[in-house]
Parts: C-alpha cells; sequence; structure tokens
C-alpha cells in the first residue's frame, strides 16, 4: 500500500503540470505553427541583446568614459598648476574648442563628497554609474555626476585645491547611438519576417481548414463538388484520400439503393399475390391468420428496407423545425396520443437537414415514446448559439441504463415478444440513430425526472 501511495504521490504533478500547459497552448494548428515559430525567435533576439550589452555596450561605454574621465582629471590638473584667471581661461577656451567641453571654474567653492545624484531612468543611471566608477578611478578628489538623458548633457562637478571646476559635455561623449540602431535592426527585422511567415502559414493551412469543412459537410451528407485539392504534397494526398473515400462512399449507397429497389419489388409482388389469395378465399379463420401474417411480414419488411435504404438521394434544405416536429406531433394526435411541444421564442430555429430522414427520425422516437406511455413531452431548444436540443420525455415504465446502448443496436427489442403491435421489428432507434448521426449530430437515453425515458437529439446549426 505505501509503494502505490509513493508512485500516485510521484506521478500526480506530473500529470498537473501536463494539464496547465495544454490549457495555455494554443489549439489550433495555426497557433501553434506561430508558437513554434516566434519562440526561437525570442530566444535568438534575448540570447543577442545579452551578448550585445554584455560585450558590446557595456565595454564601449566604459572606454568612453575611461577617456572622457582622463581628460577631465588633465584639465583640472593644468588648472591647480595655473590657477590664475588667464590660464584658466586659455584652457578652458582650448578644451571648450577641441574635446567639446564647456569648462567654468569656481574659486573658493567646495563638494562634500563624491555623489552621482539620483537619475531618472535606467539608462540615465547606468551612464552615471560607468562614469562615476571610471572617475574615481583617476581621482582620489570628490566630485559628482549629474546626468540629464532628456536634455542630453551630462554636468560634472570636480574638487580642485582651490575651487570647484565645473565641467558640462555632450551624452554623445559617453553614450553610443548604436544601441538604437542595433535594436531596431533586430526587432524590426524579427517583426518582417514573422510577418511573412505568419502569411506564409495561413496560406500552407488554409487547405487543411478546407479539407476539415469538406469532411464535415460530407460527414452531414451535404455537396462537396466545389472542393479543390491543394497545398502542400502531404496535404494534397490527405485531400485525394478523402475524395477518393467520398467516391467508394456514394458508389456503395447508389449501388445498395438500386439493389434494394429490386429487393422491394421482388418481395412486394408475391405478397400482393398472398394477399389476393386470402381475399378469393373468404372469410374464415385460416384466411384471417392469412392476412395477418402477410401484414406482419409487410411490416417487417418495410422496416428492414427503412433500415437499410438510409435516406436515399434527399438532399438537405434549410428547414424550420417547428413546424416539421409540429406536423409528427400532430400525426400522432391524431391517433389519440397526449402530447405536449414546447420550443424556445427564438427567431432563427432553422437547420439545413433532410426533412423527410429528420421526420422519420422523429416519427419512430415519439412512436416509441407513445406505444409505452400515457403521456408525452416534447422540448426544442438552444442550449448553444449553433446547437439545437430535441428532447422527448415520458411517464412510462422506462428503459434500464444498462441497456440504453444495447436498444441502439439493429434488431434489438426490450420486448422480447415476437409481435409487431408490442414489440416492434426493433429498429426504430437505430433508423433514428443513423440519421441523427448523418446530420451531424448525437442522441442519447437519460432518465427522465416525469418517471420516464428522456431521450435527447442534439444537432448541429
Amino acid at each position: 500500500m505505501r509503494k502505490n501511495w509513493v508512485k500516485k504521490r510521484m506521478i500526480r504533478p506530473k500529470t498537473i503540470n501536463k494539464k496547465w500547459i495544454k490549457t495555455f497552448l494554443p489549439k489550433t494548428l495555426f497557433g501553434r505553427s506561430l508558437l513554434i515559430l516566434i519562440i526561437p525567435v525570442i530566444l535568438i533576439q534575448l540570447i543577442s541583446t545579452y551578448v550585445f550589452f554584455d560585450r558590446h555596450w557595456n565595454k564601449m561605454a566604459g572606454r568612453l568614459s575611461y577617456a572622457v574621465a582622463g581628460e577631465i582629471v588633465l584639465i583640472g590638473r593644468l588648472v591647480e598648476t595655473s590657477p590664475d584667471p588667464a590660464a584658466v581661461e586659455k584652457i578652458t577656451a582650448l578644451a571648450g574648442d577641441k574635446l567639446d567641453l564647456i569648462i567654468s571654474y569656481r574659486p573658493g567653492e567646495t563638494i562634500q563628497k563624491t555623489s552621482s545624484g539620483p537619475q531618472e531612468g535606467y539608462w540615465a543611471s547606468y551612464i552615471a554609474r560607468i562614469f562615476a566608477k571610471e572617475l574615481g578611478q583617476q581621482t582620489q578628489n570628490p566630485f559628482t555626476v549629474d546626468v540629464d538623458f532628456q536634455e542630453k548633457w551630462v554636468e560634472v562637478g570636480l574638487q580642485l585645491e582651490g575651487g570647484v571646476l565645473n565641467i558640462s559635455l555632450p551624452q554623445r561623449r559617453l553614450f553610443a547611438s548604436t544601441t538604437y540602431i542595433f535594436l531596431l535592426w533586430v526587432y524590426g527585422s524579427s517583426t518582417v519576417l514573422l510577418l511573412i511567415a505568419v502569411l506564409f502559414m495561413r496560406n500552407q493551412i488554409r487547405p487543411i481548414r478546407k479539407l476539415a469543412i469538406a469532411a464535415e459537410r460530407f460527414g452531414k451528407g451535404r455537396d462537396v463538388e466545389r472542393f479543390k485539392i491543394e497545398g502542400a504534397r502531404e496535404v494534397r494526398q490527405a485531400g485525394q484520400a478523402f475524395m477518393d473515400m467520398r467516391t467508394r462512399i456514394l458508389r456503395q449507397i447508389e449501388q445498395r439503393t438500386t439493389m434494394l429497389a429490386g429487393v422491394s419489388h421482388d418481395l412486394r409482388t408475391p405478397l400482393t399475390r398472398m394477399r389476393l389469395q386470402a381475399a378469393l378465399i373468404g372469410d374464415s379463420p385460416d384466411a384471417e391468420a392469412l392476412k395477418g401474417d402477410i401484414e406482419e411480414m409487410e411490416k417487417m419488411i418495410e422496416g428492414y428496407l427503412n433500415f437499410v435504404r438510409g435516406e436515399g438521394n434527399e438532399q438537405p434544405v434549410i428547414t424550420d423545425m417547428v413546424p416539421l416536429i409540429e406536423g409528427v406531433i400532430n400525426l400522432a394526435r391524431r391517433q389519440g396520443r397526449d402530447i405536449d411541444f414546447t420550443h424556445e421564442d427564438l427567431e432563427n430555429l432553422s437547420m439545413t437537414v433532410r426533412p423527410l430522414a429528420m421526420r422519420r427520425c422523429l416519427t419512430n422516437v415519439i412512436g416509441n415514446a407513445v406505444k409505452y406511455a400515457h403521456h408525452v413531452w416534447v422540448k426544442l431548444e438552444k442550449p448553444e448559439k449553433k446547437t439545437v436540443l430535441i428532447t422527448i420525455e415520458d411517464n412510462g415504465p422506462g428503459i434500464k441504463e444498462e441497456k440504453y446502448e444495447d436498444v441502439f443496436k439493429p434488431f434489438y427489442r426490450v420486448d422480447e415478444s415476437r409481435n409487431v403491435d408490442t414489440g416492434g421489428v426493433g429498429l426504430g432507434l437505430p433508423i433514428a440513430m443513423d440519421i441523427v448521426n448523418a446530420h451531424g449530430g448525437t442522441i442519447n437515453l437519460e432518465k427522465s425526472a416525469r418517471g420516464g425515458l428522456a431521450v435527447k437529439i442534439t444537432l448541429p446549426q
């Protein structure tokens, strides 16, 4: 027991992690393909940016700061050597002309301690930190550094023996503009390449999407004549395989329909002769028994033919489901059945269906309900935007839950009696299930809150 418990504790976190990852992964092929493209590009950009800042930009900023710091220290020593105003003016003029430095000397002033001051923004703090480090390595005198990143100027104050030397220099002396060019080139080119990849991926995935739509339409029995095989070699192979499968299925349906037409004629002809012979015999117990057998055989043959006939050549059309269901219910009501029909007051309850096939499906389901129950409730609703739900409930004896799947098997009957009036042929629900599946829907059985059985038919709109 302890080993099993340990195994469960070891396996469970992996399962949770997989589920957590799946919830955030894109669900479409287009999204996952883009993710495969974007992740390597982002990783390459991050690595390139890190290497650039760590290897190139840091060193360049350090060397520029080193050169400017040396110039400032040199000028400071020259001023200390010749502190008279004429010499200082000559030094400052030469520094402004050759080194692009604006220098002023204030005798008698003092700087208490070295400080770079609070800088606004990351880049200003970064430049001030590197320059203060280089200047501190070249002089022991107190100094101040103030970087105005918006105005692109740097103010430096250096303590000398007789006063304070103030130096103003442009930011370009400490900061290389190649950073922006590099970032613009890397991220701009990556964005352009990703846009090209998105357009390319859309063109590659479009044939797959069309193939999925064609397969869905064919599964619902709709026309897919406009489907064109295109795309990459693998997609073309899948499209061609789909079209070959469609041709084989249509040929099989056509052959089956032709065969059944002949079988129907061959079976009905002897039954018709038997009915005439029974009528000629007259009224007798044997004649009545023969007529009953003939009627039973006709019902069974009709049930078998309906099951294997499928939907024939009926084409799907846009149909309002409310009148269709009301027609089936009114037919059952004329036979003395007690049925209630309710539906949501919605503007669009129309669907693309085969009306005759859908009417046959609902007739079978409602017919089963009224056969065993005193009251039947039919409800039409839209639980989702593009889904229609038809619920048929009754107050009859119902069916045991373990037999819910068995009743959809051909020729299976809950009532084991061979009498078609009570037990039926066992093809009502299988025919209904085939029709619903052909429309891309599902049919399920549940226990009804009204005491009997609830049949729920879900159809895509």
